[in-house]
């Protein structure tokens, strides 16, 4: 497994990052209900993944319910004695017990209650999930600073944030001397391309590692959903029926056909063509996969060997392109470029 730096960071991660959204048996109050695994497959897949080198890990406190996720690596990392050999990524923000937002009283908080979930003394990559437009950027920059000189946090990230919003965080970090983010995690895939517009440029400018979350668009790009075919009934994509409905148009049949043709080109399943198109993206450094079974999880591991050609990664490009809002598209058609 290659491995990349992070960013403008000292920080190595392997190409592919283990998602654990999925992990451990959430109850009925978890909206993670009925599309998890249990802790014993979920340490086969901890343990196979690390096997084949895949050493970055992301979940979050939010991960099914009472920090599910957190609890379930935990217990891996306290069997195995294998945490130093992690790279461990996590998350706050959302609704919890304790609280919610990215105000310094529930960063503090969440910091500790993860590190207690996550039975470990740090964090690796401390992400906000998603940016707080309640709490001034700089009281959550400067709460993440102190995490990081208490040596709880080694690095933070900052995930689901506007590029104006993110701009002004590099900005306070840089003209006050706090710790800065070094990657964004976003939504991308052949399906959700919008990040290109302007976060790409911006992290390619800042030196800001991209890791996608969702490649597979919920599943959607697995090979196991096809137009006028009802979805599987063991598949993400059956539970949430409304998602399913907003593929159902002619660039997202095109996008599957797209990944067929190139599947049958090289042997390689749609997850693998999928993944593997991310990582000949510029500014992506890993992207995350889940894995409810050990099987996915070998399916997914040969999007690392995948080397596609350049008319293979335009074929995809092409077809999951979308149309340019505006003002891109008036500056493509005087320019021919944005």
């Amino acid at each position: 497994m290659q491995t990349q730096t992070l960013g403008r960071s000292g920080l190595k991660v392997s190409r592919l990052c283990l998602g654990t959204m999925t992990f451990g048996d959430a109850d009925e109050n978890s909206f993670m209900h009925g599309v998890t695994c249990d802790e014993q497959t979920a340490h086969e897949i901890m343990s196979r993944a690390l096997d084949a080198g895949v050493d970055f890990w992301d979940t979050a406190d939010i991960y099914g319910q009472d920090g599910l996720s957190e609890r379930v690596l935990g217990t891996w990392f306290e069997l195995t004695g294998k945490r130093d050999r992690v790279i461990l990524a996590t998350k706050c923000r959302f609704t919890m017990p304790y609280g919610r937002g990215a105000s310094r009283r529930h960063i503090m908080r969440a910091c500790e209650e993860s590190l207690r979930r996550l039975k470990t003394d740090w964090i690796d990559l401390y992400q906000i999930h998603m940016q707080d437009i309640d709490t001034p950027e700089e009281e959550t920059l400067r709460a993440l600073d102190d995490l990081v000189h208490q040596g709880k946090v080694r690095y933070i990230g900052a995930s689901n944030y506007t590029a104006y919003r993110l701009v002004d965080s590099l900005w306070i970090s840089r003209s006050q001397g706090l710790a800065r983010y070094v990657s964004l995690q976003m939504q991308y895939s052949l399906v959700e391309r919008q990040l290109e517009l302007e976060h790409v440029p911006l992290a390619l400018q800042h030196g800001l590692g991209i890791i996608p979350w969702s490649p597979l668009a919920g599943g959607f790009l697995t090979g196991k959903y096809r137009p006028g075919a009802p979805p599987p009934a063991d598949g993400r994509l059956a539970k949430w029926k409304d998602r399913l409905e907003r593929f159902d148009t002619p660039r997202h049949h095109a996008i599957l056909a797209a990944v067929d043709q190139i599947c049958e080109q090289t042997g390689a399943s749609p997850a693998a063509v999928s993944l593997a198109w991310l990582l000949h993206k510029p500014g992506v450094t890993s992207v995350i996969f889940g894995a409810r079974s050990v099987a996915q999880l070998e399916d997914n591991l040969a999007a690392a060997e995948l080397s596609l050609t350049a008319d293979q990664v335009r074929l995809l490009d092409e077809a999951s392109a979308t149309e340019l809002p505006y003002p891109y598209n008036f500056i493509a058609r005087v320019d021919g470029r944005w």
